[in-house]
């Protein structure tokens, strides 16, 4: 009877079964803490370390964060100003955290950046725990160090993009999912499925669908592995799906609901509908190309594939392995699908509870789908994007690599750790020649590195040999990481600023044009990385003299100048002190003024204002400049039409007279009377 009441895992799987032995050491597990601080420490010290170098990173949500910081409803919608004139093009879970820290702390480079920095961690102790659960705390340790040390990673968690809390949100719900598969309890198992949706559901007002991709992994994998019986599963299915839509679409709702009139147009929207939002720009639009918003907007012709094409390589099975992705993340990708491989071919005959096989599902299922659309998908698709899928790799190469490690007794296992190590070697010798000038060595030093340690792992893993084949496993782990980690450590190591950054050291990126330091500018075709002038990081911010940067707006050849405009805008006095083309530009002018700033067609040729929206509000007297020249704004809009920027523009010169501030040409638009 105690055995029906309480079933001790039969269902658990052989490897939980091997090391559930007598309760760890003491030591044991005061090592084991003392190796986990470690990694997390030297995590910290690598996101953390001359993090405000970046000054603003992405000035575009920066300036949203700084709206949020000081506007409650700017925060809530994530507008690009505090007069709610547009928002982002993206949902605002992101700029909740950043505007938040900046309310709390002041808004500075430091409040912006350290909370990215500090989910970084975060995301790196989660991958620990959730390999920790199904094999060791070693397994833990190596999952943790790949993700930390992943290029994408080392790039993002020092950036204020929305990817930052977007991996953070997708290895949460992770965990939970594997917490909810080692629980043989319906009500705690569904408690933990229900958290996992709740987390995903964050993760969609990250990114949109973005956040939802590993859904179908997760689902797959509980589905087959959880340990209560079918329709139990489906049963908790179904509740975590109910916690996705409610966490997700609270806010969806909300927008929908409110008044258009008393809210801001929804950046990215072709009709200021949050749901064109979803479906379009930040939904099939990304899959399929030109679909909804801003998708065919922007000065650079992101038009469709050509995006896709242009920044992050052609569409196809190679697209992770090119000139523009590889470096990011595809380092360990290949030792990472040999370990799915032969991990679940280790795990053949286990019980169908096994939590090792059920955990390379979830990892590999993440990869997979995720890999496969970011490989395909037509629409926008930047490099850095990749850093979607660094969990997953982390959570392959810790768990797959324990499945061969528990059968190096027979070939399968000894052979498929031999060849993850020459995979890992073979392949990062491959990208470090891509840039043979940086650190030429390396490379010869690491594939040596990976055939001596497959070698040693080759031989026989027991009795006397038995130490050979561990200090084999330390060397060849150690040379395979290595490659990854320099790239991760140069990228830590360089100020990155504008939209489109970059991982990597100086000229990693040899094709696209887009170098590893400083990034380049974003869709509007421009460089939105440079000092931001009167700002407190305008002399930690990276300079128009970066690499990937061009001159941005609000900067000006003397300092003087550009001073001078500033001043204007902070004593406009006006709701917002002037108007420009271009989300991007008028972040820039916000950032250097504190003051808001109209971002007429925001992101991407949005139809907002109208023409005669905007004479409206001059003629109310709400807006005093209107700065000419703009970046963004393209003079057409989503839909091939003449774009409100270009006819808000003519009629401004047509009406008003210009004067020159240092390079930008201003025009006054107080005491207009129509």
């Amino acid at each position: 009877m105690t055995a029906v009441l309480h079933p001790a895992p039969p269902q658990r799987p052989a490897p939980t079964a091997h090391r559930a032995e007598p309760s760890p050491s003491w030591f044991r597990t005061r090592r084991t803490g003392l190796a986990l601080t470690i990694l997390l420490a030297a995590t910290a010290v690598l996101y953390l370390w001359n993090l405000t170098a970046s000054g603003y990173a992405n000035t575009f949500y920066a300036a949203a964060a700084q709206a949020g910081s000081q506007n409650w409803k700017a925060w809530v919608f994530g507008s690009l100003d505090t007069s709610n004139f547009i928002t982002v093009d993206k949902p605002p879970a992101s700029l909740w955290v950043m505007g938040l820290s900046g309310r709390i702390f002041g808004f500075s480079s430091a409040s912006l950046l350290v909370p990215q920095a500090l989910m970084g961690v975060g995301s790196v102790a989660l991958v620990y725990a959730a390999v920790k659960r199904v094999a060791t705390p070693a397994a833990g340790l190596v999952a943790g160090a790949v993700l930390a040390a992943t290029p994408a990673a080392a790039l993002m968690f020092k950036f204020d993009n929305p990817d930052t809390l977007l991996v953070l949100l997708m290895t949460l719900a992770g965990y939970f999912v594997i917490r909810a598969m080692c629980t043989a309890v319906g009500r705690r198992a569904a408690m933990w499925v229900a958290l996992a949706g709740v987390a995903l559901g964050f993760a969609f007002l990250t990114k949109m669908l973005q956040g939802l991709m590993v859904l179908p992994a997760f689902g797959a994998a509980y589905l087959i592995a959880g340990q209560v019986r079918l329709r139990t599963r489906l049963f908790h299915l179904v509740i975590g799906t109910a916690s996705v839509v409610i966490s997700a679409g609270w806010w969806v709702l909300a927008v929908w609901l409110w008044p258009a009139d008393s809210r801001p147009y929804i950046g990215g929207s072709t009709n200021n509908s949050v749901m064109d939002l979803v479906l379009g720009y930040n939904g099939l639009g990304r899959l399929f190309g030109n679909t909804g918003g801003g998708m065919s907007g922007g000065s650079s012709g992101m038009a469709g594939g050509s995006a896709g094409s242009s920044f992050g390589g052609s569409a196809g099975l190679d697209r992770l392995f090119g000139s523009e992705m590889g470096i990011q993340i595809s380092w360990l990708i290949p030792a990472a699908l040999i370990a799915l491989v032969f991990g679940l071919l280790t795990r053949g005959r286990a019980p169908r509870t096994d939590l090792l096989r059920a955990s390379l599902i979830l990892w590999g299922g993440w990869f997979l789908v995720t890999g496969l659309i970011f490989s395909y998908m037509s629409g926008t698709i930047h490099p850095y994007y990749t850093v979607a899928l660094a969990p997953a790799v982390a959570g392959m190469i810790g768990v797959g690599g324990y499945a061969l490690w528990l059968v190096r007794a027979r070939w399968i296992g000894r052979c498929g750790l031999a060849a993850m190590m020459l995979a890992a070697g073979i392949w990062s010798w491959v990208l470090l020649h891509r840039n043979a000038e940086w650190l030429p060595m390396l490379k010869w030093i690491l594939l040596a590195g990976t055939v001596v340690g497959a070698i040693l792992v080759l031989v026989e893993a027991k009795g006397r040999f038995r130490k050979l084949a561990v200090a084999g496993l330390i060397i060849g782990s150690l040379a395979g990481i290595t490659g990854s980690a320099s790239y991760a450590i140069a990228t830590a190591a360089t100020a990155h600023g504008g939209s489109i950054p970059t991982a990597g050291p100086t000229g990693a990126v040899s094709d696209s044009g887009m170098g590893g330091g400083g990034g380049m500018g974003g869709g509007q075709g421009q460089g939105d990385g440079e000092a931001l002038p009167n700002s407190d990081d305008a002399s930690s911010n990276p300079t128009a003299s970066g690499p990937g940067t061009t001159s941005g707006p609000g900067t000006s050849s003397g300092s003087e100048s550009t001073s001078e405009l500033t001043a204007m805008l902070v004593n406009a006095g006006t709701t917002w002190s002037a108007a420009t083309n271009g989300s991007q530009s008028a972040a820039t002018y916000e950032l250097a003024s504190d003051t808001a700033v109209m971002a007429i067609g925001g992101w991407s040729s949005d139809p907002a204002p109208t023409l005669d929206q905007f004479i409206e509000y001059v003629a109310d007297g709400e807006v005093h400049y209107y700065i000419a020249s703009g970046q963004g704004g393209s003079p057409k809009d989503g839909q091939g039409g003449e774009s409100t920027s270009s006819a808000i523009q003519e009629w401004v010169e047509a009406n008003f007279t210009s004067t020159t501030v240092g390079n930008s040409t201003i025009y006054d638009l107080s005491g207009y009377v129509g």
